[in-house]
């Protein structure tokens, strides 16, 4: 086991509230020079920049993990983290066939763009991409599982789009493994309140490149090899 630098939570310039320097490269780059050895890639309801983001990582020595903040129906956020490229492609497709499609302003919203591993940009996602999704929360937990995936409620101390915030509590079914914190500071206090699970992380929600902080919270994990890493990363999340 060796215990590993993380965040799990960082925006691209796909998502619209992500600020356009957030390019696979740069948040590479930052991570890196973060001190973070472990990083997600988790735009809203797409996976689109994982691939160049993948790229991006391996060349500069971060392990990558390819993930996605999904939006339920509820208007709860999730984050969900896959084993592989391959497969967070994959729920990509699902979750896009789910999606409720209205079409991006970007003077409103902002860009949503997609990038290759030179940071060339190469698309754009032309429907507003943070709305609910259809998939309600019990039907997201179970698409994204049966997918490989590992899924826990982002942010649970935050109003927006918290799950606390929107539900009241932390509901027993569907039942998760792990919470992520933005503040780990509240772990405590939420704790005494709220039936939190087992495992907690504290990450960015980074839209900027400037919020990305220094590596302070770590992982105790098994594995030699990238994706070994990313294996045991997913089991422990999802409580195997």
């Amino acid at each position: 086991m060796k215990e590993y630098y993380y965040d799990l939570h960082i925006h691209s310039c796909l998502s619209p509230c992500g600020d356009n320097d957030m390019t696979p490269n740069n948040i590479a780059g930052m991570a890196a020079l973060a001190g973070l050895e472990l990083a997600a890639l988790t735009d809203h309801n797409s996976t689109k920049n994982c691939p160049a983001f993948f790229s991006a990582c391996e060349r500069l020595g971060v392990i990558p993990v390819a993930g996605m903040e999904l939006t339920t129906a509820e208007d709860i956020h999730l984050v969900c983290l896959f084993e592989s490229l391959e497969g967070a492609l994959a729920f990509d497709e699902a979750v896009t066939a789910r999606r409720i499609l209205i079409p991006n302003r970007t003077d409103i919203f902002g860009d949503q763009l997609i990038l290759d591993a030179q940071d060339c940009i190469v698309g754009a996602e032309a429907h507003l991409l943070p709305n609910a999704t259809e998939l309600s929360l019990e039907e997201a937990v179970g698409v994204v599982r049966s997918f490989g995936g590992a899924v826990y409620p982002a942010h649970v101390d935050r109003e927006a789009n918290g799950i606390i915030a929107v539900l009241g509590t932390m509901p027993e079914y569907p039942a998760f493994s792990a919470a992520e914190f933005h503040d780990g500071d509240k772990i405590a206090a939420y704790r005494e309140q709220y039936p939190i699970p087992p495992q907690t992380l504290v990450c960015s929600d980074a839209h900027y490149l400037t919020d990305i902080p220094d590596a302070a919270h770590r992982l105790a994990l098994a594995g030699d090899t990238p994706a070994q890493v990313r294996k045991s990363l997913i089991r422990l999340l999802r409580g195997d």
